[in-house]
C-alpha cells in the first residue's frame, strides 16, 4: 500500500532533483566548454532559476567539487592500478596517456588537471593523491632505467598545459591531434632519447609553477 509524502518529503524530493539536474548540466557544459562555462547558461541547461543553483552551490568552487570529485576518484585509482603494472615504462606511458584522454573528452577536466581550485580544498586533497600517485609512476619508470633521470612531477604539469592548450585549439578540427603530440613526447622522455639531461633546460620552480595554477584558477573564478 503506498504511502502518502508530506509537504516536507515533498520538497526535499524536488531540491534533491534540482540539484542532480544542476550537476548534470554543469558536466556537460564543462565538458564542452571548459571551466569558464557561465553559471547562467548551467541554470537553464538544468531548468532552474540562477537562485536555486545558488541555494545549492553558493559558488563555482563548490559546483566544481560536485562535479568533478568522481573523475579525480578516477584518477587516484588508475594511478593504483598503474603501480600494479610489472612493465614501469609501460604503466608510466599508459597512465600519462589516460590523462591526456581525460583532457581531449572533456574540456572542463582539461582546465582542472592545470588549475588550483583554491576554493575547493576537498579538490584540492583529491589532486594532491592523484599527484603523488603519479610521482610513484614515474620514480618505478625512472629507478628502471626506462624514464630519463631529469624527469620531475612539474614536467607532466607542463605537458598537461600543453595539451590543453592543443586540446582547446583542435577540438573541432583535429580531434586526435593530442595523440600524436602525447606520443612525440613520451618518445622525449625516454632515457634513449636523443636530448641529454644536460641538454635541457632545468624544470620551472615548484612554487612558481603552482602559482600559474593558482593565477590561472582566479582568472577563472575559482580563486
Amino acid at each position: 500500500m503506498a504511502t502518502a509524502r508530506g509537504p516536507g518529503t515533498q520538497l526535499r524530493a524536488d531540491a534533491a532533483r534540482n540539484r542532480q539536474e544542476i550537476i548534470k548540466a554543469a558536466r556537460e557544459l564543462y565538458g564542452r566548454r571548459g571551466l569558464d562555462a557561465p553559471l547562467d547558461e548551467i541554470a537553464r541547461l538544468a531548468r532552474v532559476g540562477n537562485a536555486t543553483l545558488y541555494r545549492h552551490f553558493p559558488s563555482r568552487c563548490a559546483l566544481a567539487a560536485a562535479v568533478f570529485a568522481d573523475t579525480l576518484c578516477r584518477v587516484i585509482e588508475a594511478a593504483s592500478l598503474a603501480l600494479n603494472d610489472p612493465d614501469p615504462w609501460h604503466a608510466f606511458a599508459a597512465h600519462v596517456r589516460f590523462l591526456a584522454q581525460l583532457q581531449a573528452t572533456d574540456r572542463g577536466l582539461a582546465d582542472l588537471l592545470i588549475t588550483e581550485v583554491t576554493g575547493a580544498p576537498e579538490l584540492e586533497q583529491l589532486r594532491s593523491r592523484a599527484l603523488e600517485g603519479f610521482t610513484r609512476i614515474a620514480g618505478r619508470a625512472r629507478t628502471s632505467g626506462a624514464l630519463r633521470a631529469d624527469f620531475t612531477p612539474e614536467d607532466l604539469v607542463l605537458l598537461l598545459m600543453a595539451n590543453a592548450g592543443l586540446v582547446d585549439r583542435t577540438a573541432d578540427a583535429a580531434p586526435e591531434a593530442w595523440q600524436r603530440f602525447i606520443d612525440l613526447a613520451l618518445d622525449g622522455l625516454r632515457t634513449l632519447a636523443g636530448t641529454t639531461p644536460t641538454a635541457t633546460r632545468p624544470p620551472p620552480d615548484r612554487g612558481a609553477l603552482r602559482q600559474a595554477m593558482i593565477n590561472r584558477g582566479h582568472f577563472l573564478g575559482y580563486g
